[in-house]
Protein backbone atom coordinates (compact mmCIF):
# COMPACT_ATOMS: atom_id res chain seq x y z
CA UNK A 1 0.00 0.00 0.00
CA UNK A 2 2.09 3.21 -1.33
CA UNK A 3 0.72 6.22 -2.46
CA UNK A 4 2.34 9.92 -3.00
CA UNK A 5 0.88 13.52 -2.94
CA UNK A 6 1.85 17.16 -3.26
CA UNK A 7 0.68 19.98 -1.80
CA UNK A 8 1.46 23.51 -1.16
CA UNK A 9 1.76 25.71 1.25
CA UNK A 10 -0.27 28.85 2.00
CA UNK A 11 0.11 32.47 3.25
CA UNK A 12 -2.68 33.71 5.25
CA UNK A 13 -3.95 36.94 4.57
CA UNK A 14 -6.11 37.05 7.88
CA UNK A 15 -4.03 34.95 10.18
CA UNK A 16 -4.74 32.73 13.48
CA UNK A 17 -2.86 33.19 16.15
CA UNK A 18 -4.23 31.19 19.36
CA UNK A 19 -5.91 27.75 20.05
CA UNK A 20 -9.50 27.65 21.69
CA UNK A 21 -8.40 23.75 21.96
CA UNK A 22 -4.88 22.39 22.14
CA UNK A 23 -5.26 19.29 21.82
CA UNK A 24 -7.43 18.85 18.46
CA UNK A 25 -5.89 22.45 17.01
CA UNK A 26 -8.97 24.64 16.68
CA UNK A 27 -8.22 27.53 16.35
CA UNK A 28 -8.80 30.99 18.23
CA UNK A 29 -10.16 31.92 15.04
CA UNK A 30 -11.32 32.00 11.37
CA UNK A 31 -9.06 33.42 8.48
CA UNK A 32 -8.39 33.30 4.71
CA UNK A 33 -5.16 31.78 2.69
CA UNK A 34 -3.88 31.59 -0.82
CA UNK A 35 -2.27 28.70 -2.11
CA UNK A 36 1.38 29.15 -3.22
CA UNK A 37 2.69 27.23 -6.37
CA UNK A 38 6.23 27.40 -5.64
CA UNK A 39 6.62 26.23 -2.18
CA UNK A 40 5.01 22.52 -1.92
CA UNK A 41 5.92 19.27 -0.51
CA UNK A 42 5.81 15.83 -1.76
CA UNK A 43 6.04 12.78 0.41
CA UNK A 44 5.67 9.27 -0.22
CA UNK A 45 3.90 6.65 1.71
CA UNK A 46 3.93 3.04 2.44
CA UNK A 47 2.55 0.83 4.78
CA UNK A 48 3.87 -2.90 4.65
CA UNK A 49 3.77 -6.08 7.32
CA UNK A 50 7.66 -6.16 6.36
CA UNK A 51 8.71 -2.55 8.30
CA UNK A 52 9.20 -3.22 12.12
CA UNK A 53 9.41 0.47 12.92
CA UNK A 54 8.04 3.51 11.53
CA UNK A 55 10.75 5.66 9.19
CA UNK A 56 10.71 9.10 7.83
CA UNK A 57 13.60 10.83 5.72
CA UNK A 58 12.77 14.24 4.83
CA UNK A 59 15.12 15.84 1.98
CA UNK A 60 17.04 12.65 2.34
CA UNK A 61 17.99 12.73 5.94
CA UNK A 62 16.38 10.08 8.47
CA UNK A 63 14.68 12.09 10.70
CA UNK A 64 16.24 11.59 14.44
CA UNK A 65 13.48 10.13 16.94
CA UNK A 66 13.37 13.54 18.96
CA UNK A 67 11.81 15.31 15.77
CA UNK A 68 9.01 12.66 15.07
CA UNK A 69 6.64 12.13 17.46
CA UNK A 70 4.11 14.50 16.06
CA UNK A 71 4.32 12.74 12.90
CA UNK A 72 3.88 9.37 13.99
CA UNK A 73 1.12 10.63 16.01
CA UNK A 74 -0.86 11.91 12.97
CA UNK A 75 0.35 8.46 11.68
CA UNK A 76 -1.48 6.86 14.28
CA UNK A 77 -4.18 8.68 13.72
CA UNK A 78 -4.59 7.72 10.15
CA UNK A 79 -4.21 4.31 11.28
CA UNK A 80 -6.84 4.10 13.52
CA UNK A 81 -9.34 5.39 11.16
CA UNK A 82 -8.31 3.24 8.36
CA UNK A 83 -8.29 0.29 11.26
CA UNK A 84 -4.78 -0.87 10.10
CA UNK A 85 -1.49 -1.32 11.99
CA UNK A 86 1.19 -1.62 9.34
CA UNK A 87 4.20 0.22 9.86
CA UNK A 88 4.88 2.98 7.38
CA UNK A 89 8.09 4.32 5.92
CA UNK A 90 7.51 7.78 4.68
CA UNK A 91 9.94 9.92 2.15
CA UNK A 92 8.97 13.52 1.99
CA UNK A 93 10.92 16.86 -0.15
CA UNK A 94 10.50 20.24 0.59
CA UNK A 95 10.80 22.72 -2.27
CA UNK A 96 11.93 25.47 -0.15
CA UNK A 97 13.77 25.52 3.74
CA UNK A 98 12.08 24.44 6.81
CA UNK A 99 11.18 25.57 10.08
CA UNK A 100 11.88 29.56 8.58
CA UNK A 101 8.34 30.99 8.60
CA UNK A 102 7.42 29.84 4.83
CA UNK A 103 4.86 27.40 6.34
CA UNK A 104 6.73 24.04 5.78
CA UNK A 105 4.00 22.11 8.34
CA UNK A 106 1.27 23.29 6.10
CA UNK A 107 2.44 21.76 2.91
CA UNK A 108 4.49 18.86 4.78
CA UNK A 109 1.03 17.74 7.03
CA UNK A 110 -1.74 18.24 4.05
CA UNK A 111 0.65 15.78 1.48
CA UNK A 112 1.58 13.24 4.86
CA UNK A 113 -2.39 13.61 5.01
CA UNK A 114 -3.72 12.89 1.84
CA UNK A 115 -0.26 10.55 0.92
CA UNK A 116 -0.89 8.12 4.08
CA UNK A 117 -4.95 8.03 4.19
CA UNK A 118 -4.99 7.04 0.30
CA UNK A 119 -1.86 4.72 1.27
CA UNK A 120 -4.09 3.06 4.07
CA UNK A 121 -6.87 2.40 1.85
CA UNK A 122 -9.12 5.33 2.49
CA UNK A 123 -11.08 7.38 0.43
CA UNK A 124 -11.61 10.53 2.09
CA UNK A 125 -13.31 13.94 1.18
CA UNK A 126 -12.04 16.84 0.65
CA UNK A 127 -13.41 18.38 3.93
CA UNK A 128 -12.37 14.79 5.89
CA UNK A 129 -8.75 15.60 4.45
CA UNK A 130 -8.91 18.90 5.89
CA UNK A 131 -10.44 18.22 9.61
CA UNK A 132 -7.22 15.35 9.71
CA UNK A 133 -4.59 17.67 8.16
CA UNK A 134 -5.78 20.52 10.86
CA UNK A 135 -4.58 17.84 13.94
CA UNK A 136 -1.51 17.16 12.43
CA UNK A 137 -0.53 20.89 11.79
CA UNK A 138 -3.45 23.68 11.93
CA UNK A 139 -2.66 25.67 8.41
CA UNK A 140 -2.24 22.27 6.52
CA UNK A 141 -6.23 22.51 6.74
CA UNK A 142 -6.00 25.18 4.42
CA UNK A 143 -3.48 23.38 1.79
CA UNK A 144 -6.12 20.67 0.86
CA UNK A 145 -8.77 22.99 -1.17
CA UNK A 146 -7.82 24.67 -4.32
CA UNK A 147 -6.61 28.45 -4.56
CA UNK A 148 -8.15 31.23 -2.22
CA UNK A 149 -9.21 29.54 0.67
CA UNK A 150 -10.93 29.81 4.41
CA UNK A 151 -10.59 28.43 7.24
CA UNK A 152 -13.98 28.06 8.77
CA UNK A 153 -14.08 28.92 12.69
CA UNK A 154 -15.66 26.21 14.53
CA UNK A 155 -16.00 25.14 18.31
CA UNK A 156 -15.78 21.51 17.08
CA UNK A 157 -13.80 19.26 15.40
CA UNK A 158 -16.73 18.34 12.60
CA UNK A 159 -16.89 22.18 12.08
CA UNK A 160 -13.47 23.21 11.98
CA UNK A 161 -12.35 22.93 8.17
CA UNK A 162 -11.16 24.92 5.30
CA UNK A 163 -13.44 25.46 1.86
CA UNK A 164 -11.94 27.01 -1.25
CA UNK A 165 -13.75 30.58 -1.68
CA UNK A 166 -12.49 30.88 -5.28
CA UNK A 167 -10.38 28.69 -7.62
CA UNK A 168 -6.38 29.65 -8.87
CA UNK A 169 -7.44 31.77 -11.53
CA UNK A 170 -9.93 34.17 -9.78
CA UNK A 171 -7.20 36.98 -9.52
CA UNK A 172 -3.78 36.89 -11.02
CA UNK A 173 -2.29 37.91 -7.47
CA UNK A 174 1.62 37.17 -7.14
CA UNK A 175 3.30 36.02 -3.87
CA UNK A 176 6.82 36.20 -3.76
CA UNK A 177 8.57 34.93 -1.03
CA UNK A 178 11.66 36.31 -0.25
CA UNK A 179 14.26 34.25 1.98
CA UNK A 180 16.27 35.85 4.00
CA UNK A 181 18.04 33.37 6.41
CA UNK A 182 17.84 29.46 6.08
CA UNK A 183 17.83 29.76 10.01
CA UNK A 184 15.41 27.89 11.78
CA UNK A 185 13.53 29.58 14.37
CA UNK A 186 13.87 29.52 18.11
CA UNK A 187 10.41 28.62 19.10
CA UNK A 188 8.36 26.90 17.05
CA UNK A 189 4.98 27.79 15.81
CA UNK A 190 3.10 24.86 17.83
CA UNK A 191 5.05 26.16 20.98
CA UNK A 192 4.05 29.95 19.78
CA UNK A 193 0.57 29.53 19.62
CA UNK A 194 0.32 28.73 23.24
CA UNK A 195 1.58 32.13 24.19
CA UNK A 196 -0.91 33.65 22.48
CA UNK A 197 -3.29 34.75 24.88
CA UNK A 198 -0.56 35.88 27.53
CA UNK A 199 -0.61 38.90 25.32
CA UNK A 200 -2.48 42.17 26.23
CA UNK A 201 -3.84 42.86 23.06
CA UNK A 202 -5.06 39.27 22.66
CA UNK A 203 -8.71 40.43 23.09
CA UNK A 204 -8.91 43.15 21.54
CA UNK A 205 -7.70 41.59 18.52
CA UNK A 206 -10.19 38.80 18.81
CA UNK A 207 -13.11 41.56 18.42
CA UNK A 208 -12.35 42.55 15.49
CA UNK A 209 -11.27 39.48 13.38
CA UNK A 210 -14.49 38.12 12.07
CA UNK A 211 -14.89 42.07 10.42
CA UNK A 212 -11.44 41.49 9.06
CA UNK A 213 -12.59 38.18 7.47
CA UNK A 214 -15.64 39.98 5.96
CA UNK A 215 -13.67 42.50 4.41
CA UNK A 216 -10.86 40.50 3.22
CA UNK A 217 -13.69 38.63 1.41
CA UNK A 218 -15.33 41.04 -0.29
CA UNK A 219 -11.92 42.46 -1.32
CA UNK A 220 -11.12 39.16 -2.83
CA UNK A 221 -14.36 39.14 -4.54
CA UNK A 222 -13.88 42.67 -6.25
CA UNK A 223 -10.37 42.21 -6.57
CA UNK A 224 -10.02 45.54 -5.14
CA UNK A 225 -5.96 45.57 -4.70
CA UNK A 226 -5.05 48.62 -2.48
CA UNK A 227 -7.91 47.63 -0.38
CA UNK A 228 -6.77 44.28 0.16
CA UNK A 229 -3.00 45.08 0.19
CA UNK A 230 -3.59 47.70 3.05
CA UNK A 231 -5.76 45.04 5.20
CA UNK A 232 -3.44 42.15 4.58
CA UNK A 233 -0.07 44.44 5.44
CA UNK A 234 -1.52 45.85 9.12
CA UNK A 235 -2.98 42.07 9.76
CA UNK A 236 0.50 41.04 9.07
CA UNK A 237 1.85 43.72 11.71
CA UNK A 238 -1.05 43.13 14.00
CA UNK A 239 0.19 39.66 14.72
CA UNK A 240 3.52 39.83 15.54
CA UNK A 241 2.35 42.64 17.94
CA UNK A 242 0.15 39.67 19.58
CA UNK A 243 3.33 37.84 19.85
CA UNK A 244 6.40 40.49 20.58
CA UNK A 245 3.70 41.38 24.14
CA UNK A 246 3.22 37.91 25.11
CA UNK A 247 4.50 36.75 28.33
CA UNK A 248 7.52 35.53 27.23
CA UNK A 249 7.24 37.55 24.35
CA UNK A 250 8.18 36.12 20.68
CA UNK A 251 11.09 37.93 18.31
CA UNK A 252 10.46 36.46 14.98
CA UNK A 253 11.37 39.20 12.98
CA UNK A 254 15.08 40.31 12.53
CA UNK A 255 16.62 43.51 11.21
CA UNK A 256 16.93 41.95 7.44
CA UNK A 257 13.22 41.59 8.27
CA UNK A 258 12.15 44.77 8.90
CA UNK A 259 14.46 46.66 5.94
CA UNK A 260 12.51 44.76 3.64
CA UNK A 261 9.42 46.30 5.44
CA UNK A 262 10.55 49.53 4.88
CA UNK A 263 11.68 49.04 1.47
CA UNK A 264 8.23 48.11 0.35
CA UNK A 265 6.90 50.57 2.25
CA UNK A 266 9.08 53.14 0.07
CA UNK A 267 8.63 51.37 -3.05
CA UNK A 268 5.22 52.09 -2.67
CA UNK A 269 5.57 55.40 -2.40
CA UNK A 270 7.51 55.62 -5.33
CA UNK A 271 4.08 53.82 -7.39
CA UNK A 272 5.04 50.44 -7.21
CA UNK A 273 1.65 48.61 -5.70
CA UNK A 274 3.11 46.08 -3.36
CA UNK A 275 2.21 45.00 -0.16
CA UNK A 276 3.91 42.70 2.48
CA UNK A 277 3.29 40.04 4.89
CA UNK A 278 5.02 37.37 6.96
CA UNK A 279 4.21 34.31 9.15
CA UNK A 280 5.90 33.25 12.53
CA UNK A 281 9.42 34.10 11.03
CA UNK A 282 11.69 36.17 9.88
CA UNK A 283 11.35 35.55 6.06
CA UNK A 284 8.68 37.53 4.11
CA UNK A 285 5.82 37.60 1.50
CA UNK A 286 5.63 41.05 -1.06
CA UNK A 287 2.31 40.66 -2.85
CA UNK A 288 1.38 41.89 -6.06
CA UNK A 289 -0.45 41.69 -9.00
CA UNK A 290 0.96 39.86 -12.14
CA UNK A 291 1.52 43.58 -13.72
CA UNK A 292 3.79 44.16 -11.35
CA UNK A 293 5.63 41.05 -10.46
CA UNK A 294 8.96 41.64 -12.39
CA UNK A 295 9.21 45.06 -11.25
CA UNK A 296 9.15 43.81 -7.32
CA UNK A 297 11.43 41.19 -8.09
CA UNK A 298 13.90 43.32 -9.47
CA UNK A 299 13.56 45.86 -7.11
CA UNK A 300 14.19 42.64 -4.55
CA UNK A 301 17.66 41.58 -6.34
CA UNK A 302 18.67 44.86 -6.37
CA UNK A 303 18.43 45.47 -2.35
CA UNK A 304 20.92 42.65 -1.95
CA UNK A 305 18.16 41.80 0.85
CA UNK A 306 17.59 38.38 -0.16
CA UNK A 307 19.12 35.10 -0.11
CA UNK A 308 16.59 33.44 -2.72
CA UNK A 309 13.64 34.61 -3.88
CA UNK A 310 10.67 32.20 -4.94
CA UNK A 311 7.57 33.41 -6.83
CA UNK A 312 4.26 31.87 -6.67
CA UNK A 313 1.17 31.91 -8.22
CA UNK A 314 -2.28 31.29 -6.55
CA UNK A 315 -2.71 27.35 -6.55
CA UNK A 316 -4.59 24.15 -6.28
CA UNK A 317 -4.71 22.61 -2.62
CA UNK A 318 -3.18 18.82 -2.02
CA UNK A 319 -3.18 16.49 -4.99
CA UNK A 320 -2.04 12.86 -5.44
CA UNK A 321 0.95 12.85 -7.51
CA UNK A 322 1.81 9.84 -9.89
CA UNK A 323 5.80 9.11 -9.65
CA UNK A 324 6.59 7.51 -6.29
CA UNK A 325 9.95 9.15 -3.96
CA UNK A 326 10.89 5.15 -3.37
Amino acid sequence: MKATAKAPSNIAFIKYWGRKDEALKLPSNGSVSMNLSGLTTTTTVEFSPDYKEDEIIINGILEPEEKTAKIFSHLDRIRKFAKIDEKAKIVSENSFPRGTGLSSSASGFAALTLAASKAAGLDLSEKELSILARQGSGSACRSIPDGFVEWLDGDTSEDSYAVSLYPPEHWDLVDIAVILTEQVKDVSTTEGQKLAATSPFFEARQSKIKDKIVKIKDYLKNKNFEKFGELVESEALELHAIMLTSQPSLIYINPATVAVMKAVKKWRSEGLQVYFTLNTGQNIHLICEKISAAAVVSKVKESEFAQAIIENAPSRGAGIADHHLF
